[in-house]
């Protein structure tokens, strides 16, 4: 049996996340279920919960990778639930544990996740209407290496075919 894909999809926590980015995030995690794809989060809540609801609604398997060492933290639609107790630096965990990832909005922890991703050159697919950092780079590289452009795209299913075509087995 082949390995799945594993798709980290990253933005706003609670704090910034608006009803707007929640939807977009529910509708990414959606079309992440629906193409056979894993969805890893962060695990929390914001962008990271709505995206996990999405993928449990349609059926997917959600991963949560969390800062802290105790599973409770965790939102409810994580169906596994990985407490790293590395604090911030799970983001890297979250960039190495992906195929590819999708930025939907974002602030600073958004932006070292993106750039962990980034030095692994792994594909990155930002929805430019999300605001944030995925506006802030879509379309462009994040400094001179040119490792992976920042693919900006409009829609939720641009995001996912996008990686989808772009992860290498």
């Amino acid at each position: 049996m082949p390995k799945k894909r594993q798709i980290l999809v990253i933005g706003n926590n609670e704090n910034g996340c608006t009803p707007e980015l929640e939807l977009l995030a529910y509708e990414v995690g959606k079309e992440v279920a629906i193409s056979g794809s894993v969805l890893i989060t962060g695990g929390l809540g914001g962008v990271m919960r709505a995206a996990c609801h999405g993928a449990h609604d349609a059926g997917g398997l959600t991963v949560g990778i969390i800062p802290q060492d105790d599973a409770s933290f965790a939102n409810e639609y994580c169906d596994i639930v990985i407490p790293s107790g590395l604090g911030l630096s799970r983001d890297f965990l979250n960039a190495l544990a992906s195929d590819g990832v999708i930025v939907v909005g974002g602030g600073s922890g958004t932006l070292s996740e993106m750039c962990a991703a980034y030095m692994h050159k792994k594909p990155i697919a930002a929805l430019r209407k999300s605001g944030g950092m995925a506006a802030k780079f879509a379309d462009q590289y994040l400094d001179h290496r040119e490792n992976v452009k920042i693919v900006g795209v409009d829609t939720p299913q641009d995001a996912v075919k996008y990686l989808l075509d772009n992860i290498t087995a």
